[in-house]
This record gives structure tokens, sequence and C-alpha cells, in this order.
């Protein structure tokens, strides 16, 4: 992509609405945006826990209630993260791909869940993850 993405508003609604599950993604490319943007989560009440995870890679969003404003950042930097649930997992590997630096996720277990060999995948694509076995 040449530059920024812009920034936009998002809620999530039922089908035919913006999906849930695509939330966490969608904030984690937002804070790179060359704007603000905001997200209204109006499905789960707890599916912003990937946000304080965010912020630790230089990301500024503010969260209140059911609400979180995304103010883009030129660049989010690598970082040690913790995946919470299996979208945030995911989402939390695509901000680690954008980031300048070397981001280490851990909680795979919960990505593991839902996306099989997932490091292979974006491997392929040309990305670079390494999986590492913790004692």
């Amino acid at each position: 992509m040449d530059g920024r993405p812009r920034g936009v508003n998002i809620k999530t609604a039922v089908y035919p609405g913006f999906p849930t599950d695509l939330q966490q993604p969608m904030m984690a490319y937002l804070t790179t945006a060359s704007s603000n943007s905001v997200v209204v989560e109006n499905i789960f009440e707890s599916r912003f826990n990937h946000v304080k995870e965010l912020r630790k890679m230089g990301a500024s969003i503010s969260v209140s209630k059911r609400t979180a404003r995304v103010r883009g950042v030129e660049n989010l930097r690598g970082a040690d993260i913790h995946a919470t649930d299996l979208r945030a997992g995911a989402a939390l590997i695509v901000a680690g791909l954008s980031a300048m630096g070397e981001t280490k996720v851990r909680g795979i277990e919960y990505i593991d869940r839902g996306y099989e060999h997932l490091e292979h995948k974006f491997n392929a694509l040309g990305a670079s993850i390494t999986r590492i076995e913790e004692e």
C-alpha cells in the first residue's frame, strides 16, 4: 500500500452490519491511519482487551464503555505482547507484522484454536514469523 490508510468510523452490528469478529483486526489496521477513527462495539461488552497490547506498540487508543477512539500514528513499534483471545491474537500478529522492529506475541494457544499453521500462511506471503516453544 502506498501511504497510510484513512481513518473510518465503524459500528459492529448483526448481519448484514459490520461483523464483530472483524473489529479487532480493523482496529489494528486503523492504528496507523492518517486520521482519527471511532470504533463502537455493539455486540460484546469486553471486546477491547487487545487495546492495552496495541498501546504497548505505540498505538493511541482511548476507550470509554463501548467506544474506542483511535488516533492514527505514523508507525507501530515492536513489543512483547499477549493475546487475550482468538481474534485479538490474530489482530496482534497483523499489527506486529506492520510494526518497526521485532514483536513477540504470547498466548498463541488462543490463536492456534482458530488458525491452523498461521505462521506458515503468513510466511508464504512474505512475512517473517518464527514460532518459539517456551518452557
